[in-house]
This record gives C-alpha cells, structure tokens and sequence, in this order.
C-alpha cells in the first residue's frame, strides 16, 4: 500500500528537477543489496510524512473536518443504534494509517449518501448499512486495483471535477448556515424553528466563534502573522528607533493572535459547554470499550444495501472521495501528486474490513481534506493526531461518548462546517476560460438542485463533449480538443 501512494517510488533524492528526468531512478527492491534497505526506506518516508509543520496548525487542523464527522456519526448512533465505540476506534486506525501513507490532512468521513439513506428510511439499519459499506468498498477496491481508477481520473476533465467539488462546498455551506441559524434534531435530520439569540447554543455564541475564526484565520492566506514591512521616511533617529520598536511590537501582537489554534479552542468551548448544558451528562459516561461483534447479515440486508446505499454511493464516492481529492491534494500540496489508484483502494480496504465489525462505512473527501488545511494541517500528523484521539475516545469511553456529543452546542458544529466548505467552494477559482466556468456551473447547479453528484456529473459531462465537438472544425487533433491543449503541446 505504501509503494502505491506516490507516482514515484521513494528513492535516493535528486536536488535538480532535470537530472531526475534524465537519471534513472532505481527500483529499492530491483538488487538483492537494496532488499536489506527497502525497510528503512519504508521507515524514514512513514517518520517524515508524520512529521509536524506547526504543532498548533496541526493541532487546529486536526479540527476542520469535525464539523461533517460530529452531525452524521452522532446522528445514526441515535437514530440507528450504530456502534460509536467501533467507529472511533476503526477510524481512528484509519486515520492514523492513512495520515503514515499519504503525509498530507488526507481525511476519513463517514460516506454521506448510505448514511442519508439510513437516516431517511426507518427500515434501512446497521446490517444494511454494512453491507452497502462493504459492497462500495468492494467496487472501488477492485476498480483501484485494475488500473480502471486511474483511467478514469485521467478521463475526467477538470472543469467537471470542479463543478462537484464548488457543489459539494456550497451544500456544506448552506447546511452550516443552517445549523446555525435553527435549532437542530440531528437522529431525524429536521430543523425545529429559529435558534434564540442567547444561551449556551444561541445565535450571538456561533456569531462570537465565526468572528474569532475569520479575525485568527482570515481567508486562509499562507503568510498570517507577518508584517507589513512598511518603512519609515526621513526624520531623527530618535524618532525611528521608537516607530522601529512600535511595530515590532505590534508585530509580535500579530504573530501571538494568528498563531492561535481557533479551531480547536472552539471546539474544546463546545465540549465545556456541552457538560454545562447538562451536568447529569458526567453520571451517564462509562470507562470501557465498545465491544466489537461481527455484523450478522441476511439475504435481504446485502439486496437493500447493494440497491439503496452502494449504488447511490458509488458515483460519490468515485468523484468525491478519489478523482476530486486527487485533484486537490495537488492543487494544496505541489509536488505531491497521489494516484486514484491509492486512493481507491484505500477507500475500498478501509470498508472491506471495519464494515464487517460495524464501523460506519468510510471514505476520504475534498470538504474534508480543504477544510483541515484551511485551519493549518499540512502533513500526516495532523490526521494521525485526530486518530490518536478517535482511538483513546473508543477505547476508553466507547458508545457512552454520544451522551456528550449530543450535548455538543449544534451552531459550533455549523460554524466549524462553514468554513471547510467555503474552502473546499474555493478551489473553483482556477476556472479561467468561459468554457470551462460554463461546464462547472452548470455542473453545479444540478447537482444542487437535483441533490446528486451523479446527475450533475452527467450533465456536466454531456456539455463538456457538446463543447468539445464545436471545436473538430478549427482542425485540432482529438487530443487536443478533449484536453484543451494547443496542437503544439501534443
């Protein structure tokens, strides 16, 4: 799994760009010599891709994606009786496994479609859950391994994947707002009128938490902190060295506030304020472990969950959690470039394994991934650190963890979601031709309205190769026209 992380295989590293191109790289395991060594190559990648940029932004970063996993987790362990314990503890592993191979925020969420489903339709419970969990991660894991995966990433034009991932961020968007706005029934997924303006989960609180942020965060620009550099004119020296020592002052006022770790003080807020809400909440939790049973399944449960979770979650999971995350991760992180192939069957192994013991069926995601980076994650330690916690929580407190998390002020949750798909909405700006904001927006726009990222993705698609063909008259070769490239460049 390691050695599929990458496009290139960890190798000797090469300070020229040009001499990498040119100079063969060699294969660790190609020489009985280099067999000795491929452990401690295994070894090094897995410590450098764990360590911290920024113990605060990875700290805080570790925070971004809580405000999807909360809602749905906590959700179906009230509504569907899911095991939280043995969620906590597969994703944990998860987590830390995934953050080991990739080296970058590369999130684990619960599969959003199955787990709709499973909120909408009384009927449709933990067997059925797991079986769609397994059947998905089944597909995916075959189609990972088949090289069809990466096919398909290549195939896909980007403008579409764009048109998903500014629909998935606005959907996000929309939901925080309304977390924020109304009170919340999360087990029926219901708003129950307007939230008052004061109280341990009013409106002025989740005012308060989304100005801190945006006044610690800004927009999400990569130099915070930094002065001005703004230089004195003429006058005496005197004059200078005080105006020199005011912003320098001012200057460390800055780095101090920017610095913190917003997320995660919001966060810890709203667990203080969760045990204030209710106090009777300390007399409820149980120190002990969730205990892990195999999921039994009947015939009738693996018939529901292939036609009502796997194959609405399929198209999903493909564009959201493997062709749109690969997009991101490069646009987020230069230089590394991950496969859809990695992907895919990490996806499809993290479901054909925690499904069978009932953990909520899982995936990675654009949201997820842009809105870890969006509050400072920036290597694999931010999400092994998330998993570290998942794993102690399971272990320790098990299922009694939901007394507290229902507790957890729901407006926190919204601001916290807002800004992962704000982020995630974001990554749209790159769409600098007419064409292409054409294909993303009409993308969009049905997938919003159609609440499916199939059929927008479809529609998409079809507009895109309308476009395309007007071009066979401007004598381009094929290529060409479906990349958008210049006839020089092919």
């Amino acid at each position: 799994m390691f050695s599929m992380a990458y496009q290139n295989p960890p190798s000797i590293p090469i300070s020229d760009p040009e001499a990498q191109e040119i100079t063969p790289t060699p294969n660790p395991s190609s020489t009985p010599l280099a067999k000795g060594y491929s452990a401690k190559v295994v070894a090094n990648k897995v410590k450098n891709n764990l360590v911290f940029h920024s113990k605060w932004g990875e700290l805080n970063g570790a925070m971004g994606d809580l405000g999807t996993y909360i809602p749905i987790v906590l959700a179906l362990t009230l509504a569907r009786d899911l095991n939280l314990g043995t969620t906590l503890i597969f994703t944990g592993v998860y987590n830390i496994i995934t953050g080991a191979i990739y080296g970058v925020p590369m999130p684990v969420q619960p599969m959003k479609s199955i787990a709709a489903q499973a909120l909408s339709d009384t009927t449709f419970g933990v067997p059925e859950i797991m079986a769609a969990g397994i059947l998905t991660g089944g597909v995916l894991f075959v189609l990972g391994v088949t090289g069809l995966m990466q096919l398909v990433y290549r195939l896909i034009p980007l403008c579409v994947v764009r048109g998903i991932q500014l629909a998935q961020g606005l959907s996000f968007s929309l939901t925080a707002v309304k977390y924020v706005r109304k009170i919340q029934d999360l087990p029926k997924s219901k708003s129950l009128g307007g939230r008052p303006w004061f109280g341990l989960d009013g409106l002025v609180l989740a005012i308060v938490c989304l100005c801190f942020i945006v006044i610690v965060n800004g927009a999400g620009e990569k130099n915070r902190g930094c002065c001005d550099g703004v230089e004195s004119g003429g006058g005496d020296l005197g004059g200078q060295k005080r105006d020199e020592v005011e912003r320098n002052k001012r200057s460390r006022v800055r780095r101090v506030i920017f610095s913190l770790p917003s997320a995660f003080m919001v966060f810890v807020l709203g667990v203080v304020l969760a045990f204030v809400r209710r106090h009777e909440v300390v007399h409820e939790i149980k120190f002990r472990p969730s205990s892990i049973e195999v999921v039994k399944f009947s015939k009738h449960a693996w018939k529901k969950g292939f036609v009502k979770g796997a194959i609405p979650q399929l198209p999903l999971s493909i564009l959201n959690s493997v062709i749109a995350v690969c997009k991101l991760s490069s646009d987020l992180f230069p230089g590394k470039d991950f496969s859809a192939t990695s992907l895919s069957v990490t996806v499809g192994l993290m479901n054909l394994v925690g499904s069978w013991f009932g953990a909520m069926p899982s995936c990675h995601g654009a949201g997820g991934l842009a809105g870890q980076y969006k509050f400072g994650g920036r290597s694999g330690g931010c999400v092994a650190l998330l998993g570290v916690a998942k794993l102690a929580l399971g272990l320790v407190l098990g299922s009694s963890l939901a007394h507290i998390l229902k507790q957890f002020p729901v407006g926190i949750l919204g601001v916290l979601l807002l800004f992962a798909g704000i982020e995630l909405a974001m990554c749209c700006r790159d769409m600098n031709t007419k064409e292409d904001s054409f294909v993303m927006l009409i993308c969009t726009a049905v997938s919003l309205v159609g609440s499916s990222a199939a059929l927008g993705f479809l529609c998409g698609m079809i507009i895109y190769v309308l476009l395309r063909l007007r071009n066979w008259t401007r004598d381009k070769p094929l290529s060409a026209i479906w990349m958008q490239k210049s006839p020089e460049q092919v």
